[in-house]
Formats: structure tokens, C-alpha cells, sequence
């Protein structure tokens, strides 16, 4: 029996894939960029409003789909979000008019919310007891390969066939394969199979109550919360540093170092590259060592790598700040859900992690236009920099001066 598959394994395969299919897919905007441009006869800043209207309301879904989720279950709102992106993405292959585009557009960012790590982090919290954050780190290094596997993909399908097709690709993919397969075999909760989460029960002393029993929480509650704070802010320092300030204007500021396309799309590939392993290391490493201090280490070694960043003006800089800066990239996430789950098990976290995830789309906002309103009165991107580095030394301190949470005492059962 001690060998037995646990099914906890199969929800994580499930989140992996819809996470690879349905981020990948929204990763893949800028590849459709230009021919949009060209086809629906429309400028840059309309195509980046398009852009920033998503961001928009992907973060503003979160504390709302986090109520969803704990109100119907993961399942049902992870499989809707998914069919929602894949109708809009089938849908968008005929449009014509711009108006058309952001309509649609703004459908695929209600999905992309609900097939975010809110709903992962519920279905890991409710699965895993062991071996929590490996699965937390399998479940975000969709978004890794996604971006790896959807991206370059897309670009080569616009390149043999036109951007028509390869978005209707896209949709069958999820209509098609990742819909059903997220329908069928996910499941909310291991009571629905008649188990017991992989590790066995929580010890009864640690335990305040059962899933059923936790408790919602309000924002005024949360908000008196010094951990909530302390959480959410270096979460959102993340999203400027990342998703916000690397994903948008690297590859303008490798040019304005003077790099070449093909040493800067280097660099954007060992930076993907490295995320992956860092996502999969970080989580390997909660379930042995501490979340806060591991927090502590990756925004102090982020801050080390964008001090590289802006005296890159050679190529083996550049290519050192990308793998230094990649194994930190997503590396974060898992270790601040871990400790969700930790300083709020006696709450329904579907909420709280939306919260956080709201605060990491803000960041990631601002660090979108920040940066790039500074460049046009400035001409360079070195006071970003500073203040990007600033920040991230900021949001290690507030983790380091997080308590320590204890760790879950479970009742062993060989059947897990």
C-alpha cells in the first residue's frame, strides 16, 4: 500500500495543465500583437490598452472569484473559467472591428482570473497535508510552461498559417482537451473519493475545525492582520518587479543597452528557462524549510540581480542577471501560498489568496507604466531600476519580520 498512486497527484497533473493551457494562452498576447495591428487596422497604444484593461480585470476578479471558490468549489469554477477562455478565444477569430477585440478580450481576462492560483492553492490546501509545496510548485510551473511552450508556439503558427487560426487553435485546445479533462477529473475535496488527503489527517490538537467548518473572513478583519500586510505588500512589489517591469520592458532595455535581438532573446529564453527550476526548487525547498526565510533569500538575491541589470551593458552580464533573476522570477508564489495556508488555516482562503493575488496585479500595473512613463521623461530606464531595488529590499524585510509559523502535525496513514 505504501507505493499506492494517491489521486492528490492527478489534481495537481489537472491544475498543471489547465494553468499551462489557459496562461499560456494569455502569455501568448504579444505574439498576436502585430497582426492585430495589421489586420484590424488599429495603433500600439489601442493594442496596449487592450493589454492593460486585461490586467485590469484579471487583478479585480480575484477577492470575487476567491468567494466562488469557497462558496461552490474549485472544480466548477475552474472548469467554467477555462470553457470561458476557450468560447472567447474561438469567438475572436472573427472579428473585425477593433470594439469586437476588446470585448472579447475582456471575456478571456474574467476566465484567465478563475483559472489563476486562487483556485490551485484552495485545491492544494484541501489535497496535500505532505509534500504541500512541491505540489504548490508543480502547479505554478504551468505558468513556466506555458509561456514556454504557448508562446514561441503561437509565433510559429502566425508565421506558417495567420493569426486567425492559431487563436482558433487555441480555443479547441481548451474547449476541446483541457475543458473536459479539468470537468472529469478534478475533484474539490478528497471526501469526494472517499480519501484522505496525501499525508493523512491534521492532528486533532492543530485542528480547529473541518473544511466545512472554516470560517469566511472579512476585509476589516484581514486588514487588522499584521501578517496580511506583510504578505500582500512584498506580493505586490513581486507583481511590479516581475509580470510588471521584466515581462514588459526587458527587452527595450537590453536594445537601449545597445544587445542585439538574438543575444536579447537569448537572454529572455534562459530567464524562462531558469524560472521553471526555480518554481519546482522553491517548492521542494518549503516542504523542509521555512517559507518566510526563503522569501527573505529570493527578494535579497532579486534586488542582487537588478543591480546587475543596470550595469549590463555586456553580453555575460545580461546573461547573468537573466539566470540569476530566472530562478527567483515565480519563485516566490509558492512560498507565500504555503504560508496562507499556514497563518490562515482557521479561515476559507479562497478569498484571502484572491486578495493577494489582486495586490500582485496591481503591482504588476504599475510596474507596466511606471517605468515606462519615466522613460519617455527621462530617456533611460535607470531610475526604475533603483526604485524597483529599493522596493525588493523592502518587501524582505516585512517577510523577514513575519512570526515563524508552525508547521501542521498529521496523523501518518500508510494508505498515503
Amino acid at each position: 500500500m505504501k507505493g499506492k498512486f494517491h489521486y492528490a497527484w492527478m489534481i495537481v497533473f489537472v491544475t498543471f495543465l489547465a494553468f499551462l493551457a489557459v496562461q499560456g494562452g494569455r502569455l501568448a498576447f504579444g505574439a498576436f500583437v502585430e497582426p492585430w495591428e495589421q489586420d484590424l487596422h488599429m495603433d500600439r497604444a489601442t493594442t496596449s490598452l487592450i493589454s492593460t484593461i486585461s490586467f485590469v480585470i484579471y487583478g479585480l476578479s480575484q477577492p470575487f472569484i476567491g468567494r466562488f471558490i469557497d462558496r461552490y468549489g474549485a472544480r466548477l469554477i475552474l472548469s467554467i473559467s477555462t470553457f470561458i477562455v476557450g468560447i472567447s478565444f474561438f469567438f475572436i477569430t472573427f472579428v473585425t472591428q477593433p470594439w469586437q477585440l476588446f470585448i472579447l478580450y475582456s471575456l478571456v481576462s474574467v476566465g484567465v482570473g478563475g483559472a489563476s492560483n486562487v483556485a490551485g492553492t484552495v485545491l492544494i490546501t484541501n489535497w496535500f497535508n505532505k509534500k504541500r509545496g512541491l505540489a504548490l510548485g508543480i502547479m505554478e510551473a504551468g505558468f513556466g510552461f506555458g509561456q514556454m511552450l504557448l508562446v514561441p508556439g503561437s509565433l510559429m503558427l502566425i508565421h506558417w498559417f495567420d493569426w486567425r487560426t492559431t487563436i482558433f487553435i487555441l480555443g479547441a485546445l481548451l474547449i476541446v482537451i483541457v475543458f473536459p479533462v479539468v470537468l472529469f477529473f478534478l475533484r474539490n475535496h478528497p471526501n469526494e473519493k472517499a480519501m484522505e488527503p496525501l499525508g493523512g489527517k491534521i492532528n486533532e490538537k492543530e485542528e480547529s475545525g473541518t473544511e466545512h467548518e472554516k470560517k469566511p473572513v472579512s476585509l476589516k478583519v484581514l486588514f487588522k492582520m499584521r501578517e496580511f500586510w506583510f504578505l500582500m505588500v512584498p506580493f505586490a512589489v513581486c507583481g511590479f518587479t516581475t509580470t510588471g517591469l521584466m515581462d514588459t520592458h526587458l527587452i527595450p532595455l537590453s536594445h537601449h543597452h545597445g544587445f542585439s535581438a538574438t543575444v536579447t532573446g537569448t537572454a529572455v529564453s534562459i530567464l524562462a528557462a531558469c524560472n521553471i527550476v526555480g518554481i519546482l526548487l522553491s517548492g521542494v525547498i518549503i516542504d523542509y524549510w521555512s517559507s518566510r526565510k526563503l522569501l527573505v533569500f529570493i527578494y535579497f538575491t532579486r534586488a542582487l540581480s537588478i543591480g546587475i541589470l543596470v550595469y549590463s551593458h555586456n553580453t555575460v552580464l545580461l546573461l547573468l542577471f537573466a539566470s540569476i533573476f530566472g530562478f527567483v522570477d515565480f519563485a516566490t508564489v509558492a512560498p507565500t501560498q504555503l504560508l496562507v495556508t499556514q497563518y490562515f488555516k482557521n479561515y476559507s482562503i479562497g478569498f484571502i489568496v484572491g486578495c493577494l493575488s489582486l495586490s500582485h496585479q496591481i503591482g504588476s500595473a504599475l510596474g507596466a507604466f511606471i517605468p515606462g512613463l519615466l522613460y519617455s521623461n527621462y530617456g533611460n530606464y535607470e531610475l526604475s531600476l533603483y526604485i524597483s531595488i529599493l522596493l525588493v529590499l523592502a518587501a524582505a524585510i516585512m517577510n523577514l519580520l513575519l512570526p515563524e509559523p508552525k508547521r501542521m502535525k498529521i496523523v501518518v496513514n500508510r494508505a498515503n
